[in-house]
């Protein structure tokens, strides 16, 4: 490499963790920008030598935006990542396990355009965002929920998601907000938002993406921020302590039942809520399947 820049970080997490959040698509999502103006909207990650990766790199307000591509020359899983940008620049990065945490450096070839400085200041807040992005979720708790529902998986699925009529939707989730209601689709890589009012009358909720939708077997949600009247934060303390946490939905079919389980993860303060909330939800999407 000519002209390198150096930049590394620390993060508080074992090395197999900290791969895949850096790798997977669902997770780039959540901290590839250097400033919270800046949003990574989409990821397509092709790891193996040979293979493409393409990050879109967008202002918040829609008035800027780029892709960031290259090529993998080199993965050696836990180890090593080195690619080759659009512009024939080289970049090395390279993870090495230190107990309980993980090392990451990054070695990549400087543009003409913005000075050292200027870049290595750049792709350092990435990182370091990448750093705060993978501690925040080791504060999240996986829990998991069971129902046994007497009807058809594709009954199920359809009443649960309130497919061909939102009441069903609205009716089991009342458990969580008697006003709750959703907005958006439940494609794959589509935004959604689930809403109902607050105390004070005002529309809140959470900002979500759907990762995968298996129709009649697997919904994987991933929440990222929450809403506040028509406006979504997705940054801040009142988002940090869960951001990026999943919601996962599996549906088994098994001698005429549709066996429902859910895997959510949460932090501390809201373990006694869901704990306390998803099984009497369940129970009224029992109630209305059954009907």
């Amino acid at each position: 490499m000519k002209n390198e820049i150096k930049i590394y970080v620390k993060v508080n997490a074992p090395i197999d963790k900290v791969w895949n959040l850096f790798t997977k698509p669902e997770h780039i999502v959540n901290w590839n920008s250097a400033s919270d103006d800046w949003c990574c909207p989409k990821a397509l990650n092709d790891l193996k030598p040979g293979g493409k990766f393409s990050w879109r790199m967008e202002s918040r307000d829609g008035s800027m935006g780029f892709d960031f591509e290259g090529i993998y020359e080199e993965i050696l899983e836990y180890e090593k990542i080195k690619y080759t940008l659009g512009d024939k620049r080289e970049v090395e990065i390279v993870f090495n396990s230190e107990g309980d945490s993980t090392i990451i450096s990054e070695t990549f070839e400087a543009e003409e355009i913005n000075s050292p400085e200027v870049q290595k200041s750049g792709w350092q807040a990435i990182l370091n965002n990448f750093k705060k992005y993978v501690e925040s979720l080791n504060k999240l708790k996986s829990i998991e929920f069971s129902i046994e529902i007497n009807a058809p998986t594709d009954m199920v699925y359809d009443k649960m998601l309130g497919l061909s009529n939102i009441k069903t939707y609205e009716f089991w989730t009342s458990e969580f907000n008697p006003s709750s209601t959703y907005e958006g689709k439940w494609d794959k890589d589509s935004l959604i938002k689930f809403i109902g009012f607050d105390s004070n009358g005002k529309r809140a909720g959470m900002v979500s993406r759907i990762i995968e939708n298996i129709p009649n077997k697997f919904i994987s949600i991933q929440h990222i921020g929450i809403l506040d009247d028509d406006q979504i934060i997705t940054e801040g303390p009142a988002v940090d302590p869960w951001k990026g946490a999943f919601e996962n939905y599996f549906f088994e079919y098994k001698n005429g039942s549709t066996f429902v389980t859910i895997n959510t993860e949460t932090s501390d303060d809201y373990l006694d809520y869901f704990n306390n909330t998803w099984p009497k939800a369940l129970l009224k999407l029992k109630d209305i399947c059954e009907a």
